[in-house]
């Protein structure tokens, strides 16, 4: 893949919202000391994040509806 879009990604993802929380969440694992999940080398952890998504490596959890009052 030469060249990683946001288009490509939300083929994975529903909706830019999400995918912006599951990228912040991604990059804070990684610069935590996670593996890479594809190789990227020379990339910043951004652009690595985002071709993990679009690979279809990293998935959002359906989370539970809040129960109402």
């Amino acid at each position: 893949m030469a060249r990683v879009t946001i288009e490509d990604c939300l083929k994975n993802v529903d909706n830019r919202f999400t995918l912006v929380h599951l990228a912040a969440k991604r990059i804070r694992q990684v610069r935590e000391g996670a593996d890479l999940l594809v190789k990227s080398p020379n990339n910043k952890d951004v652009v690595t994040v985002l071709r993990e998504i679009a690979a279809n490596r990293v998935v959002a959890k359906k989370s539970e509806e809040p129960e109402g009052e």
